[in-house]
């Protein structure tokens, strides 16, 4: 039995168009209007790829069953073509799955000791340097917006931008791999100031957060902010401590606050800050839309509950444990170093078949 992929034909006129629209130099002049268009091409790619080549094996499966009623020599090629072409309408179902529309999107990750006072601190160091490691792996540049330091070298808070360089297919995109690390991250070690060797449970937590595209994605009236100066108390330069540069802002309909103070101006510090809420309100809508989704469209492994606990960090064992997926693995040493992709990739795939399944198995 041969199926079509009727829903593809408008994706095969949208990616032409995009591609006339890409070779139009005035597209270029909006920086953020060309990196969507850019993003949507490179999606709608994937798609036009696979079609082609089912496209191509169906034919050839066709060609063969009609050949083979005449002459059976081609009957024993027959299995084999089938099942290329059920591989490839397979690969193609699998493209055509919902996608998020914000995975080509760079991403900020802020990163907060919780239960577990310095201990915490410490691992939610380690995590930010995880995080840096796995961007470097993936070719992607990092940023620190915001850094808190605690005692005996640990972080209080952080904001890391992580940006990938030049326009990329969605499913490559850093939105698409780190809108999976939000939740609350559990270590079970022995602590530095355990004088005992007795083994400790502490967390932190991180949000993950889509970061925007340009200034005039998310509409924020200047009326709605209140905006707050005062001295810097934390790493940042000479200026520290001498000169009013910190900033808070407030976002008085939500109640939103963001704080900067790492930079040495106060303008920097703004532009720092005025960043992070402008992703904070964004996530705010999106978690307002996914509300109101479909099952099909809603992540079901990405959490909304910023107090589940994802994953764990068992330093005695050496193991690392997603409580989502049930992805285990005894190189913890590897994954604090970078090698994280295993993990978001159970991820990844967890969320693409329970979506997959939502729609029935079928092509939209």
């Amino acid at each position: 039995m041969y199926e079509t992929f009727a829903s593809v034909e408008p994706m095969l006129q949208e990616h032409a168009d995009l591609e006339r629209e890409l070779a139009d130099p005035e597209l270029h002049l909006d920086a953020g209007r060309a990196r969507r268009v850019g993003r949507r091409y490179a999606e709608l790619g994937r798609v036009v790829a696979a079609y082609r080549t089912w496209e191509r094996a169906e034919g050839d499966a066709r060609a063969a069953a009609e050949l083979a009623e005449l002459d059976e020599a081609f009957a024993a090629e027959l299995p084999a073509l089938s099942a290329a072409a059920e591989e490839a309408s397979q690969a193609l179902r699998s493209v055509l799955i919902p996608r998020d529309p914000d995975d080509g999107r760079d991403a900020l990750l802020e990163i907060k000791a919780g239960e577990g006072g310095a201990e915490s601190a410490l691992f939610a160091g380690d995590l930010l340097r995880m995080y840096q490691r796995y961007a470097e792996r993936r070719g992607w540049s990092t940023e620190i917006l915001e850094l808190t330091d605690s005692d005996l070298g640990g972080v209080k808070d952080a904001t890391l931008a992580v940006k990938a360089r030049g326009v990329t297919d969605p499913a490559d995109g850093v939105w698409a791999h780190l809108k999976y690390e939000g939740g609350v991250h559990r270590v079970q070690r022995v602590p530095v100031t355990e004088s005992q060797g007795r083994i400790h449970t502490s967390a932190a937590g991180v949000v993950a957060l889509p970061e925007v595209d340009d200034a005039g994605e998310v509409e924020i009236d200047p009326n709605d902010l209140r905006i707050d100066v005062y001295r810097s108390s934390g790493p940042g330069g000479q200026s520290v401590n001498t000169t009013d540069s910190a900033v808070r802002i407030t976002h008085l309909p939500t109640g939103l606050v963001v704080s900067c103070q790492n930079e040495k101006s106060q303008l920097q510090n703004k532009e720092q800050a005025m960043r992070i809420l402008r992703a904070r309100l964004l996530a705010a809508q999106q978690e307002e839309a996914a509300a109101a989704a479909s099952e099909v469209r809603r992540s079901q492994v990405r959490t909304v509950d910023r107090s589940e606990r994802i994953r764990t960090y068992n330093f005695p064992e050496n193991r690392i444990a997603d409580h989502r997926t049930g992805y285990k693995a005894y190189n913890l040493d590897q994954v604090l170093d970078g090698d994280l992709d295993p993990v978001i990739r159970s991820a990844i795939e967890a969320d693409e078949a329970a979506r997959l399944a939502a729609t029935g198995g079928t092509a939209p």
